[in-house]
């Protein structure tokens, strides 16, 4: 099995809110979230976050995170961004008791019609291995299987915590958007 066809762990969990899809855009959310409401949104395990471009001209969101016991820096890459979806990739650097490694994160940041004036939130978080953690593994003796377990024990706890403040967060923008208009 090729490293790219492996999953390390995979989440989604979703908040409905009471806003209407028509209203929502996440991709502005996003991109405009102040340091501080990225904190709230997961407190104390989000500690920093940032919006800046590639070399290109890509929009990017830079995350630093406590996953677990890992600190993790994500560089989010821009692959898609619309109102109601958008796709973020990041090779992430994870800082651990071991040492430095780096993971493959897609980020899908998801919202849908639920119907009466509300929208239903969906934060779908994937991360695959890179060659870099395959050999950080291998050096500590670590099997895929139980790397694999504890990430998906810690990044879905992790995701599963942040995804009603991330939905509530975007609601509270889509409204004080709309006051203004």
């Amino acid at each position: 099995m090729k490293i790219l066809d492996q999953i390390l762990s995979q989440s989604a969990y979703s908040h409905e809110i009471a806003v209407p899809l028509a209203q929502i855009d996440i991709a502005d959310w996003l991109f405009n979230l102040p340091e501080a409401e990225y904190q709230r949104c997961c407190a104390p395990d989000h500690i920093a976050a940032g919006t800046t471009v590639t070399d290109d001209g890509r929009r990017m969101s830079i995350n630093v995170e406590m996953i677990g016991t890992g600190l993790v820096v994500q560089h989010y890459v821009a692959e898609e961004a619309r109102p109601d979806y958008v796709r973020m990739n990041s090779i992430s650097d994870v800082f651990t008791a071991n040492g430095r490694t780096q993971v493959n994160v897609l980020w899908e940041l998801i919202a849908e019609d639920a119907g009466n004036g509300r929208t239903r939130y969906t934060n779908r978080v994937t991360a695959r291995p890179t060659d870099a953690f395959m050999d950080f593994i291998a050096a500590h003796g670590i099997r895929f299987e139980d790397a694999a377990a504890a990430r998906q024990a810690a990044g879905g706890d992790h995701n599963r915590r942040e995804t009603p403040f991330f939905a509530e967060s975007i609601a509270r923008r889509a409204l004080a958007r709309g006051a203004a208009l």
